[in-house]
């Protein structure tokens, strides 16, 4: 965690505050979903999974999930000041979204670039259906070789899939060869790790010290897709040839705990990411790889939920963005030796 973060200012009206003090509590709205009579959806445990390349990805597809999605988008406009992305574009004329969910991100795009063709990927088609008309949504496999033209692209963004790909170094190479000289490739991931202590008897602490430490073990041990992804970003841009690299890092409380308004607003939803995000995260991973019941996940589940709104806690966990830009042909020998002396990333 940051130095500082430990120095957050908790808020000593906090043990007080409710739900209904947010006046924009219902303000957030579900996506919807793209009809499609060629797809059948894998229906488990009460939710909705994608059917193409079956089980690559843990988390759901259905309404509660779309839902859980325009939570995670806000969430992301709140830390970067209202800002679709960081990295110092201009113009660009053609743009991918991988991973795109439920698409929103792309949308907002797509109208803030007009003349800009958008074309955004993910596993399920359950985007929103009222997109600009410059924008396409395809089904498509990220970890799959990339179909696309090399150098075709200004932009390539990336959001929330840690946990979800096994080779990173190669999806930022496939970025790296689609994009044109100079173009920029931004990636955007939470870590899954608290400030909660692994030494601590507390309840909270063994109930979030507990998930984390099962979902690290899913993805190192398990499946293969590393949910450590966030400690990695750097290394991966700087290891796939970019330059000009950049890392911010930013903090999500749990709960409206800290006294800094905007860090309060922050910690307003991250309660809601976790609480309409926990069952979605563990639930077919729970099952399905450590053969836990449904039952079983559902207590989990209401411990967990019981932790957030407990106003005695003070929780917050970790989000990066990383940028690099592709560089120009005349640059690339000066950069080499640079990037040869970049550190390796297991």
């Amino acid at each position: 965690m940051l130095q500082d973060e430990a120095n957050i200012a908790i808020d000593s009206s906090y043990d007080n505050y409710g739900s209904e003090d947010d006046d924009d509590r219902m303000t957030y709205t579900s996506g919807q979903s793209l009809a499609s009579n060629v797809t059948r959806y894998r229906y488990e445990n009460g939710r909705r999974y994608h059917a193409f390349r079956d089980g690559s990805y843990y988390g759901p597809n259905d309404d509660k999930y779309a839902m859980h999605e325009s939570i995670v988008h806000h969430l992301w406009l709140l830390t970067l000041n209202d800002k679709l992305y960081l990295a110092p574009i201009s113009d660009p004329q053609s743009i991918l979204d991988v991973g795109t969910g439920t698409g929103l991100w792309a949308v907002d795009m797509a109208d803030h670039f007009p003349a800009a063709d958008i074309i955004a990927t993910d596993l399920s088609p359950t985007q929103v259906t009222s997109a600009p008309p410059n924008i396409r949504f395809e089904v498509d496999d990220a970890c799959s070789e990339w179909i696309y033209p090399e150098s075709s692209f200004d932009f390539v963004h990336v959001r929330g899939l840690t946990g979800c790909v096994k080779d990173w170094p190669y999806l930022y190479q496939q970025a790296f060869k689609h994009l044109k000289p100079g173009g920029y490739f931004e990636h955007l991931e939470f870590s899954i790790d608290t400030n909660a202590s692994p030494t601590s008897t507390n309840l909270a602490d063994r109930l979030y010290t507990r998930y984390t430490s099962n979902v690290f073990n899913l993805g190192e041990e398990k499946t293969g897709m590393t949910f450590r992804t966030i400690e990695y970003m750097k290394g991966y841009m700087l290891g796939a040839g970019f330059v000009d690299v950049v890392e911010k890092t930013f903090v999500w409380p749990i709960g409206a705990w800290p006294s800094d308004p905007h860090l309060k607003e922050l910690g307003r939803w991250g309660e809601r990411n976790w609480t309409e995000g926990i069952e979605g995260w563990v639930l077919a991973l729970y099952t399905r790889v450590l053969g836990w019941s449904y039952a079983d996940v559902q207590r989990f589940v209401e411990e967990m939920k019981a932790v957030f709104k407990d106003r005695k806690n003070h929780y917050y966990h970790q989000v990066r963005c990383v940028y690099g830009r592709k560089p120009f042909p005349h640059e690339v020998s000066s950069t080499t030796t640079d990037q040869q002396a970049a550190p390796s990333v297991a």
